[in-house]
């Protein structure tokens, strides 16, 4: 995406829509407050956009359809049929990608549309001297908002103003050089007052977009700063109990040892008990800091952005009526396993002559989480990996089976990239939640 919008970069918006289907597209289109936190603000603004301008621009066509017949009589229909068809045809399909599909198709359908009308614009030339001599000013004129809106959606702002002012400049120049009765006061008077309105809606399009991409700048910044205060608050409360720990029984029972002469049951007792504690505290943890949903999606890209920030971050959040209730360290083994992937990624798909692209994709619900990350890379036979290469085996599928409810999986083959799958389903680690409610 263009600079100064979202994109689904590791710097970009916390999360991608992983809605459940059209229902719940057409939901957060026409009612954003339900959808929030679903999708990113700047791809919920892109497809409302889409979805209005697509279905106003096909409704604005079938109600200058009486007038488009009576300016094209005696104009040959072949003709005709074509230029009505490049203006509007791509208008229902934007409506409908607006609403059907990712985010990522709109925009090009969008300039496609943009393109489209000003081709138009551009086809009427042939026979505009019939068609200005008919009722009214030449329809393709006066719905040039129609293909600046489609161009601000789809294009950088200052792309989008070359667009505005080539399609301002048109009808005026065409009137005054092919027909000869306009002066050149009247074509910059028309100029003026149609740039005036183009430059308002280009406007709003583009503050409308930016204000999403900033929406999403600063709720990724919150979700970053909540998994921090999250982690820095569970290792502040093992400090306290390892220190109480120490204090309580390590050195208390060193001191009684240095008071006691000769071997004493009670003091025996004191030191395995001191000694089990310590156990304890390297075994498990008795209260474990327990992360939601924005918290997990934070601290896993916080450990992505730690590797590269050009790795492409993607979260999805299925829509439950339950939330995510993620240990501390569960997160942290996934996180340190999602680190030594990305780090393979970035280190061994290289192919020379091309861009690999690098992604990793979290999907979020209440039972756990599926962590992917991927490249179109080289890739690489599993069964050829030595066994003393402990990065695959070890780092990641490893650290992953160990944990509880954890589990791992590589696919990859040479010449058609790799993809690494981490799970882990919230029940495996029950008694733990229950332990931080």
């Amino acid at each position: 995406m263009r600079p100064g919008f979202g994109t689904a970069a590791a710097g970009g918006p916390v999360a991608a829509w992983g809605g459940p289907g059209v229902a719940g597209r057409v939901r957060a289109v026409l009612a954003p407050g339900r959808g929030a936190g679903r999708e990113p603000a700047a791809d919920r603004v892109l497809r409302a956009f889409g979805l209005v301008i697509g279905l106003a621009g096909t409704i604005a066509a079938l109600l200058e359809l009486p007038e488009i017949v009576l300016q094209h009589r005696g104009i040959p229909l072949l003709w005709s049929v074509l230029t009505v068809s490049v203006a509007f045809g791509m208008l229902p399909v934007l409506a409908g990608v607006s609403l059907l599909a990712g985010p990522r198709s709109i925009r090009p359908v969008a300039g496609a549309a943009a393109l489209g009308y000003l081709a138009a614009m551009v086809l009427l030339l042939a026979y505009l001297p019939p068609i200005a001599a008919a009722p009214g000013p030449v329809w393709a004129y006066r719905l040039m908002a129609i293909g600046v809106l489609a161009a601000a959606l789809a294009w950088h702002p200052l792309l989008a103003g070359g667009y505005l002012v080539l399609a301002v400049a048109l009808p005026g120049a065409s009137l005054y050089f092919l027909l000869g009765d306009t002066s050149p006061a009247q074509a910059l008077d028309a100029f003026a007052r149609d740039a005036t309105l183009c430059l308002l809606v280009l406007w709003c399009v583009v503050y409308a977009r930016r204000a999403g991409a900033r929406v999403d700048r600063e709720t990724m910044r919150s979700s970053e700063l909540a998994a921090a205060v999250a982690g820095a608050a569970a290792r502040e409360r093992e400090r306290a109990r390892f220190a109480a720990l120490i204090h309580d029984a390590v050195l208390s029972t060193l001191l009684d040892a240095s008071r006691t002469a000769g071997q004493a049951p009670v003091l025996r007792d004191q030191a395995q008990r001191a000694l089990d504690q310590l156990d304890e505290t390297r075994i498990v943890e008795s209260q474990p800091a327990i992360l939601d949903a924005d918290s997990v999606a934070g601290f896993l890209r916080s450990a992505v952005r730690e590797v590269s920030r050009s790795v492409e971050f993607t979260v999805r959040q299925r829509e439950s009526g339950a939330t995510l209730r993620m240990p501390w360290h569960a997160a942290g083994t996934v996180a340190a396993a999602l680190t030594e992937a990305t780090r393979n990624s970035l280190r061994h798909a290289g192919v020379p002559g091309r861009t690999v692209r690098h992604t990793v994709t979290v999907t979020v619900d209440a039972d756990g989480l599926r962590v992917v990350v991927r490249d179109d890379g080289a890739g690489f036979d599993l069964h050829a990996v030595p066994s003393d290469r402990l990065g695959v085996s070890v780092s990641i599928l490893g650290r992953m089976r160990q944990l509880p409810g954890g589990a791992g999986s590589v696919d990859s083959a040479p010449g058609a990239g790799t993809t690494v799958t981490l799970r882990w389903a919230g029940h495996g680690e029950d008694g733990d939640a229950r332990a931080g409610r």
